[in-house]
């Protein structure tokens, strides 16, 4: 992709057939504050461009029938989402549709050169599969607070020797693209925005809870930031008073206490106390425990296994009730590897919000998980990029 748009016009009518696929001349003249004329300018200027191309003749609407247009079919995006113990790169075609989603175990303790081997290594497997000869632009997720207008990690917990590493720079010199780089909550919330839980929602927190936990914020349809990229980091609010050390150095973090580090901390302890027989069982046959275990316990009704999954969730719904006291959000999303324990966290997460916050804020606020699952950040991260792109150059 080399063109851009030129004006802002332009770049509305190609998020327009983003977001909304393939229309008619006609609807996009519904849509825009541009008369028939200029209207027509300018998609017959992004068709020249190669950004747009003609879609045939439109369902008769009465009169003479208009053409339909589409974004570009070959386009490509790469959309890549890092977590703490995995990695998930996609491509996706304009409007977002995932053709191709690739997943891999690994540590991004590892650091960034280990890791990008890794996402190198995926992306090619994708190219090889025939779903793109190459990437117009790739979006990258990272599990930390990010300097977005540098597109750098700056100072993150759980991410060893990637305090300020060129992230934009270097995926861009290989992959041979441009290359936007963002927290990846930000992301799982900017994919359900565009196709998941909260496409008709405007204002709402979508919540992540993994190895860490962190919150995206959106805002009249933007995600919110902050000055420095460090907006909704809320696995570092106190949860627990001089409660335990955090990576962070604080203590008492929501983070040390709940989040699928200190979920499979918990359960260990617990199987080796003897408290419960199910998660003993599954710790002496695997020799380690994750969420998954505890999910899996919860299930088989382990008591232990429930006790831990309602004390996070009580946790969490703490901290949640003070942000939508804050922010009166339409919508909290929860998603994150640790959704798995389900409804069991669900509902403890409500039971708190409902109980904190004050009626005005909850009486309408829908509490859900994510519908995407792993879609969601590779989704935003393709988001992520194709916002770029699709801005005046």
């Amino acid at each position: 992709m080399t063109e851009r748009p030129a004006n802002a016009h332009q770049a509305h009518l190609l998020r327009l057939l983003r977001d909304h696929g393939p229309q008619s001349r006609a609807r996009l003249g519904e849509q825009v504050d541009l008369s028939r004329s200029r209207l027509a300018v300018e998609v017959d200027r992004l068709l020249e461009t190669g950004l747009v191309a003609a879609d045939g003749l439109a369902a008769s609407r009465g009169g003479r029938r208009s053409h339909n247009v589409r974004l570009a079919p070959g386009l490509r995006f790469l959309g890549v989402d890092i977590g703490a113990t995995s990695v998930d790169v996609a491509v996706t075609n304009a409007e977002l549709e995932v053709l191709g989603h690739l997943n891999r175990p690994m540590d991004v303790r590892e650091g960034p050169v280990a890791v990008f081997e890794h996402v190198l290594d995926l992306a090619a497997e994708l190219r090889k599969s025939g779903l793109a000869d190459g990437f117009d632009g790739a979006g990258v997720g990272v599990p930390g607070p990010v300097s977005f207008p540098e597109g750098v990690p700056v100072a993150p917990p759980i991410m060893p020797g990637w305090d300020g590493f060129p992230v934009r720079e270097v995926l861009g010199q290989e992959l041979g693209c441009p290359v936007m780089v963002d927290n990846d909550v930000n992301l799982m919330a900017m994919g359900e925005r565009h196709a998941g839980v909260a496409r008709s929602v405007t204002d709402f927190l979508c919540v992540k809870i993994g190895t860490g936990i962190g919150c995206g914020i959106v805002a009249g349809g933007e995600v919110h930031r902050g000055v420095t990229g460090s907006a909704g980091d809320i696995g570092h609010i106190q949860a627990v008073p001089g409660g335990r050390p955090c990576t962070c150095g604080n203590r008492g973090c929501l983070e040390a206490h709940f989040g699928g580090a200190a979920l499979a901390r918990d359960a260990t302890e617990a199987a080796q106390q003897g408290l419960s027989a199910d998660l003993a069982a599954r710790l002496a046959a695997k020799g380690t425990l994750t969420g998954v275990d505890v999910a899996a316990a919860a299930a088989a009704g382990d008591a232990i296994a429930l006790d831990l999954i309602r004390a996070g969730g009580t946790h969490v719904g703490q901290v949640i009730a003070g942000l939508v006291s804050f922010f009166n959000p339409g919508l909290v999303v929860i998603g994150g590897g640790v959704t798995g324990l389900g409804h069991t966290l669900l509902a403890a997460i409500r039971t708190q919000v409902y109980r904190q916050s004050l009626p005005l804020a909850t009486g309408n606020l829908p509490i859900v998980l994510g519908e995407l699952g792993h879609d969601a950040g590779v989704i935003g991260a393709a988001r992520l990029i194709s916002d770029h792109l699709f801005s005046p150059a």
